[in-house]
């Protein structure tokens, strides 16, 4: 290959131009993607010129090096996908997705002006709080909420208000790390807190506690476990009697980390159990089983309430307009007892299994001994119920009947890269697609795809 071969290439705004180009300067930009066809265009002129032995020039293969670079920035972008994992908070997919009715009815007061910081019935500033202080009143019968951005944001606003400087007890048995690296230890230390070690990892009595107070004990806080469960021969105090024993400087705060209000979760306490209980503050996540956006909200006291929302770093942590209104629509329709306020762990968690039974059965139709319809669990996930599995049932997929027979990883990277991606899990060296995490609207298009791979 010569240099005048390879300056046939078409300049970058002719490329520009190509027919294939156009989706993905719409879904990446035309900055990015012009780019991309720079540094494609670049790669193959040096490579055939040190080797013009080599491979004959071919504009067509120039085009699909392109083509391929910009998929593989597309796939980069926040895309919908197919949850077939059986997991329903399913943290590396979003958590929980908002209820599609629930995001429509905020549309309007997201895309125009709104009263987020305007008290309409004066005509003066106000706050973003709206009516998510009274709601909560009835949701969970705190005296006063607030919302920050995580429920990170809301453990470490309460230490960095109310403990920095002093002590905080803290059972070893919940000196737990969640995921990114979230280390409650940690978090103390960063908040200028000074942890104290009570009991033992399994067993810890209201007298440990009580034995551990001291004049500069700002706080006990009881942490949830989140993302495991100790089982056997243990103990923890019954939240009411600590709380009553407490000396009256000792804050009693509450990590309940699931957002439990009104669904039916065994074995998970609700955020009002604990506020009825007497604990002073209790914080929770928005998008676990709450079934909401993004967002830690701290409830309880409302002196305490006001005096986290003095903190400097509150406006650090403040959460957009986006997040209010869902959240005040969303409690509106748990309270009104609605559908659309269920939340996607309380529906789907409830879902008879001879409804997913049916629905395995219509995704394997006429597949053969390709796809099995088979018995499987189902998890609440997202650091919910951890060791709590339900029955559920799942299609397997056999890569040895299928183009694909030596690798079921194989295939499920095939499945990542449909147009819709598709999650699967691997059991016995099987894909397999769980049927409590996949709707009957997703059915069809599923049967389509493995069509195409399998037969």
């Amino acid at each position: 290959m010569t240099v005048s071969t390879l300056s046939s290439i078409p300049q970058i705004e002719k490329i520009l131009q190509q027919a294939f180009i156009s989706p993905y300067i719409e879904r990446l930009s035309r900055p990015v993607v012009t780019d991309i066809v720079r540094e494609q265009v670049q790669a193959y002129k040096k490579k055939h010129l040190r080797d013009p032995e080599g491979v004959p020039f071919s504009l067509e293969q120039l085009y699909h090096y392109i083509e391929q670079a910009c998929w593989l920035v597309n796939r980069q972008r926040l895309q919908r996908v197919i949850n077939g994992t059986g997991v329903i908070v399913h943290t590396n997919l979003g958590r929980s997705p908002i209820d599609a009715e629930l995001w429509q009815s905020v549309t309007e007061v997201n895309t125009h002006y709104n009263n987020l910081e305007i008290d309409l019935a004066t005509g003066k500033r106000g706050k973003r709080k709206g009516m998510l202080q009274q709601l909560m009143q009835y949701l969970v019968k705190g005296e006063d909420t607030l919302v920050v951005n995580n429920n990170a944001s809301s453990i470490y606003l309460m230490l960095h208000e109310l403990a920095k400087g002093k002590e905080v007890i803290v059972s070893r048995g919940e000196q737990i790390q969640i995921g990114g690296g979230f280390r409650i230890p940690d978090i103390l230390a960063l908040s200028g807190a000074k942890l104290v070690e009570v009991g033992t990892t399994n067993i810890t009595t209201t007298q440990d506690y009580l034995d551990a107070v001291t004049e500069n004990t700002a706080m006990v806080l009881l942490v949830h476990t989140s993302n495991f469960k100790i089982r056997g021969f243990t103990e923890s105090p019954d939240v009411k009697e600590l709380a009553q024993a407490l000396p009256e400087h000792v804050i009693l705060a509450v990590d309940q980390g699931s957002g439990t209000t009104t669904e039916s979760m065994p074995d998970e306490p609700t955020v009002a159990s604990y506020i009825q209980a007497g604990a002073d503050l209790v914080c929770f996540s928005g998008d676990k089983i709450l079934g909401g956006p993004q967002a830690g909200l701290v409830t309880g006291k409302q002196p305490l309430i006001k005096q986290l929302e003095k903190n400097p770093m509150m406006r650090a942590f403040r959460p957009s307009r986006i997040v209010y209104s869902l959240l005040e629509e969303l409690v509106v329709r748990k309270l009104n007892q609605l559908e659309s306020g269920q939340g996607v762990a309380e529906s789907k968690n409830t879902q008879p299994e001879a409804v997913l039974e049916q629905r395995a059965q219509q995704l394997a139709e006429g597949f053969g001994e390709q796809l099995q319809v088979v018995r499987s669990e189902m998890t609440v996930g997202g650091g919910s119920l951890p060791d709590q599995n339900d029955p559920s049932w799942s299609v397997e997929i056999s890569p040895e009947n299928g183009r694909y027979k030596r690798s079921a990883e194989k295939l499920l990277e095939v499945m990542r890269n449909w147009p819709l991606a598709v999650i699967g899990v691997i059991k016995h060296d099987k894909v397999q697609l769980n049927m409590a995490t996949i709707s009957d609207s997703e059915i069809p298009y599923l049967r389509g795809q493995l069509a195409e791979v399998l037969q």
